[in-house]
């Protein structure tokens, strides 16, 4: 193998232990330069101000944000996702969802799902899920609110600072070790060197794919906040149901076929027993029969 092309592939092993991603080898040579080691475990990376510090494993040591008062400090921006609950009692649900529709289009965001049904009771209930812009949340709920009568509401607010932050620090180093290898990958002569960086290079893209799917995902939740309204029908006044004449003779006729489905019922039950019941009670009228009938016959003969 090319002693040019096995010692950058030995600075970029190193630089993968140094930024701190677990779990995925470098690739292998057979020697390294300990200078050169020294220098890379105590390499840093920023991303977005924050200071990652690699140890001699290239695990992560600490992460920690750097003061105001540096020269080149910067404040990280806090990424909050925001969800809400609501259950609101509306006198006409189709109405309602066509107003929440009309505000969340004036307020910048779209309607992810809407679901209208009908209760047993004939009464309308649905859940509209509202995408809005996360600077709109407050006021959007409020809108919600003044919809109808509220009933519950929630709300959360999901702190992945941390997580977004660690994810473009991963983001960063991926594509430094991106960029090394393909350095690597112009300098390769032989079959053996191209596919071993070839190897590297669709292990780290996969990766780095893999990351910034993620990161999109975040982004999409941290600005649109989700706002879900379940929407209800009041109860009618005297109760669910007032006093229905044709309601009254249903209950009969089901009460009715209920009845011969219980008499069918105990009836195939009990069907072994009555049959050995029968069967009993003809035996014993037979053998009652034959005593009757043997001393008439005694009494014939003696005449």
């Amino acid at each position: 193998m090319n002693y040019k092309v096995i010692a950058l592939l030995v600075v970029c092993g190193a630089l993968v232990a140094a930024t701190g991603c677990m779990g995925f080898p470098a690739v292998n040579s057979g020697s390294s330069s300990p200078t050169q080691s020294v220098k890379d475990s105590g390499q840093m990376h920023s991303e977005s101000g924050i200071a990652y510090t690699a140890n001699t494993a290239g695990q992560p040591m600490a992460m920690s944000t750097p003061s105001q008062s540096g020269s080149g400090s910067a404040i990280i921006d806090t990424k909050i996702i925001k969800t809400a609950y609501l259950t609101i009692e509306v006198t006409d649900v189709t109405g309602s969802v066509e107003t929440l529709k009309s505000l969340v289009s004036q307020k910048g965001g779209y309607i992810s799902s809407t679901n209208i049904q009908k209760n047993y009771n004939n009464r309308l209930s649905g859940s509209v899920i509202l995408r809005v812009p996360a600077t709109e949340f407050d006021t959007t709920l409020t809108a919600v609110k003044a919809a109808g009568t509220v009933k519950s509401v929630s709300t959360q607010g999901q702190d992945v600072t941390e997580e977004y932050v660690d994810l473009q620090a991963q983001k960063t180093s991926y594509q430094n070790q991106l960029a090394q290898y393909n350095e690597i990958m112009k300098k390769a002569v032989k079959v053996e060197d191209v596919i071993t960086v070839q190897q590297q290079i669709d292990r780290v893209q996969t990766e780095l794919n893999r990351l910034e799917g993620r990161l999109k995902y975040l982004d999409s939740r941290i600005d649109l906040s989700t706002i879900t309204v379940n929407l209800e029908e009041p109860e009618p006044v005297g109760g669910e149901t007032g006093y229905n004449f044709v309601s009254t003779i249903n209950e009969g006729i089901a009460g009715f076929f209920g009845m011969i489905n219980a008499i069918v019922i105990i009836l195939f039950t009990l069907l072994p027993i009555i049959v050995l019941c029968g069967i009993g009670y003809s035996i014993y009228r037979w053998r009652k029969s034959r005593k009757t009938v043997v001393p008439q016959n005694h009494q014939k003969e003696n005449n």
